[in-house]
């Protein structure tokens, strides 16, 4: 080794900002994030990167709330469609919109990009705009309650350990007797018909279902209902490949869900985005790991899908994005503090920006040691740091191209170059009706399912009842002028045959009727971790 050599590897050794640097050196492509910051000072020449290949290992963006977060979203999710990755955000504010339009250039912007060595351009990515059920502006998206599944329905009407159990035997019966839930009222009707005279038999010997749960998810279903819910279940069901989309420049389409219309029911948007992913994934074959991922997906407010869940779904979760990786999706958790992602799934996420926490509190206080506890070791006093920093800056650490993890880096983020806020409601309007997924999803579809089966049946049912009764009470009539008629001769009746009434009242189909309703056989649906369907092709 040269002398210059060894003095250029001596002084990086007394260089930290240097060796930190080094740590993202990558050859292979990368999205660029920023420059260092190190000792109070931004390092142009020092860029902080992520690369391409390992954006499917997931990630997480963390802050406080006002801290930029949205725009590190923007920020990567711009790079991604450039390099031709399909990318999905959740708009929980509806100001992610303006990643269609370009950006606004400005003293500040400016400031930012010299700060950073960023070549700023105004520019906007191709985007499609969706909603939940067609509340709110986007190309509805909706789901049938079959394709959504029981576990992820017992999340959505918070239903305890126990009634989670009952309702997935529900879905079983359904399966099994061809009953179709495409809808919330079709599941009401399984429910019903499940305790009612008729119905209770057909789940007795698989453990049955009692009253009190079927009242209790019954009282659930309303209060969903309430919220507007009805409008998210039922056909055209969405296809999740929609998402997966290039424009035709090459470029990736970023699928922008706006929420703004439903943010007052965050736990119903988020375990719908769940079973988004869940559908993702039972439909994605396998393909390792790739240059580039085939799609990048943004899970927005993260703590609510967590708050309040069940055992078994929270291993859904953990098992969903632990497989998800090998075919080709990566997912980022966006959320205040990483104790808001449980430890399972914390473990899985191999990028990490955080940006700044407060500490008023004693909570926060703790908040922020457990984060510190999350990062590798740092030459940073990271305590300091994380409630030093300003917004746009973060702490960064990602996976290397060989999997190890970077050195951590205080980061001040470049801007991104779409337009920084939402775009007007016209033009939001516009490029939603102009989108060809608008004719195809626009208008609801409400076929024969479940309630139309019931219904039917019950009805068959109650008008083959209603005329044993008739044919018995005339039968009755008949014999008593018989009598009548008889005393008046002085002879006996003779023997009757059975009548008519007692022939329907004894026959099979009869019987068959008053035990069951929708008794037609049927397969069962194939189901995946979630216990939601797999799309038939």
């Amino acid at each position: 080794m040269s002398e210059s050599t060894d003095a250029a590897a001596a002084a990086d050794r007394t260089d930290p900002a240097g060796q930190i640097a080094a740590g993202y050196a990558f050859t292979g492509p990368a999205l660029d994030l920023g420059a260092l910051v190190w000792d109070g000072a931004c390092l142009p020449d020092r860029q902080i990167r992520i690369p391409l290949a390992m954006l499917n290992r997931h990630g997480l963006v963390a802050g406080a709330t006002g801290t930029g977060k949205t725009k590190t979203l923007q920020l990567i999710a711009e790079q991604l469609s450039a390099n031709g990755v399909p990318v999905f955000l959740a708009d929980i504010k509806g100001d992610v919109s303006g990643i269609t339009a370009p950006g606004t250039p400005g003293e500040r912007i400016d400031e930012r990009a010299r700060d950073v060595a960023q070549s700023w351009e105004p520019t906007g990515y191709p985007g499609e705009f969706y909603s939940l059920g067609g509340i709110g502006p986007g190309v509805p998206v909706r789901s049938t309650v079959t394709a959504f599944g029981p576990v992820l329905m017992s999340k959505v009407l918070q239903l305890n350990q126990t009634q989670e159990q009952s309702l997935g035997l529900i879905f079983h019966y359904a399966d099994t007797k061809g009953l179709e839930l495409i809808d919330l009222k079709d599941l009401r009707a399984v429910v019903a018909f499940l305790v009612s005279d008729q119905g209770k038999a057909e789940l007795k010997g698989i453990g049955g279902l009692s009253t009190v749960t079927a009242g209790v998810i019954l009282r659930a279903l309303t209060a969903f209902e309430t919220q507007g819910a009805t409008e998210f279940f039922g056909e055209p069901e969405f296809d999740t490949s929609e998402l997966l989309r290039t424009a035709a420049d090459g470029r990736g389409v970023v699928s922008v869900l706006e929420l703004p219309a439903v943010q007052d029911k965050p736990q119903l948007f988020s375990t719908f985005l769940m079973w988004l992913l869940a559908d993702l994934y039972n439909d994605l074959p396998e393909v390792g790991d790739l240059d580039k991922p085939k799609l990048v997906f943004f899970f927005d407010e993260a703590h609510l899908l967590f708050s309040g869940a069940s055992k078994a779904f929270l291993q859904s979760v953990t098992q969903t994005v632990r497989l998800i990786r090998s075919k080709g999706v990566g997912v980022f958790f966006v959320t205040q503090t990483p104790k808001d992602v449980p430890a399972d799934v914390l473990a899985q996420l191999g990028n990490r920006v955080q940006h700044a926490l407060r500490a008023f509190t004693p909570d926060d206080a703790k908040a922020l040691k457990a984060t510190v506890k999350t990062f590798p070791h740092s030459a940073y006093d990271l305590e300091e740091l994380l409630t030093g920093l300003g917004t746009g800056e973060a702490v960064v650490t990602v996976l290397s191209e060989n999997g190890a993890p970077t050195p951590v880096a205080a980061t001040r983020l470049r801007a991104p170059q779409s337009l920084m806020g939402p775009i007007a409601a016209a033009d939001l309007e516009q490029a939603v009706k102009a989108s060809l997924l608008w004719s195809r999803y626009a208008e609801p579809v409400d076929r024969e399912s479940a309630y139309e089966k019931i219904s039917a049946e019950q009805a068959a049912a109650e008008a083959q009842a209603e005329a044993a009764a008739a044919a018995a009470e005339a039968e009755k009539q008949a014999k008593a002028a018989e009598k009548e008629a008889a005393r008046a001769t002085g002879r006996g009746a003779p023997q009757a045959d059975p009548s008519l009434a007692e022939q329907v009242v004894g026959s099979g189909l009869f019987r068959s009727l008053a035990r069951s309703i929708g008794t037609q056989l049927g397969r069962e649906i194939s189901r995946s971790i979630f216990g939601t369907a797999r799309r038939r092709r």
